[in-house]
């Protein structure tokens, strides 16, 4: 029971640590892209702009959900919600440092591979579900380019699979692979 809440806990962790980054990383932009334009940027709430993170994902959770009238209600709402899942499940296999490593698989690769083709699913469901024609046809745009950048992607896992002969993240990121094979 005990390991199970420490798993929890760093799984939680690593999902606080990655929301954080992205609303930090995304403030970032907004003020490198408002000095560029030579405007003032997210300089107003907080001292120097630092809560305006926090600001913006007030508004978007107060925002009002629109559901096309016509639309499967369940699908549309659950197509994001698969998906944040699905992005999320890469962080899983992936070692932070040689000590933790939420789950060390010796398929990694292969399960990092089936969780990003799960991912497109989300994708189409989403434009399915609203019961448009051009929202489905953008949605089976993004997943047919999602799919070719997953092509290129596996060309370049794959020589770094014949490298290494091994297909465990942790054992290619800290080259734990034996020499003699």
């Amino acid at each position: 029971m005990f390991s199970f809440i420490c798993h929890l806990l760093k799984c939680f962790t690593v999902i606080i640590f990655l929301l954080l980054m992205v609303a930090f990383t995304i403030l970032l932009e907004r003020k490198i892209l408002g000095s560029l334009q030579r405007r003032r940027g997210p300089n107003v709430v907080g001292f120097f702009g630092l809560l305006q993170p926090i600001a913006d994902a007030i508004k978007l959770i107060l925002k009002e959900t629109i559901i096309p009238a016509l639309s499967n209600k369940f699908l549309f709402l659950a197509a994001p919600i698969v998906t944040l899942f699905l992005s999320l499940l890469h962080w899983a296999i992936l070692p932070f440092n040689s000590f933790w490593v939420n789950s060390d698989l010796n398929i990694s690769l292969l399960y990092f591979f089936a969780v990003s083709s799960l991912g497109t699913y989300g994708i189409i469901i989403a434009g399915w579900s609203s019961n448009s024609k051009y929202a489905f046809l953008g949605s089976l745009r993004s997943a047919a380019q999602i799919i070719a950048y997953e092509v290129s992607i596996g060309l370049i896992l794959i020589s770094i699979i014949i490298s290494t002969k091994t297909i465990n993240f942790s054992n290619i990121i800290f080259m734990q692979y034996n020499h003699n094979i």
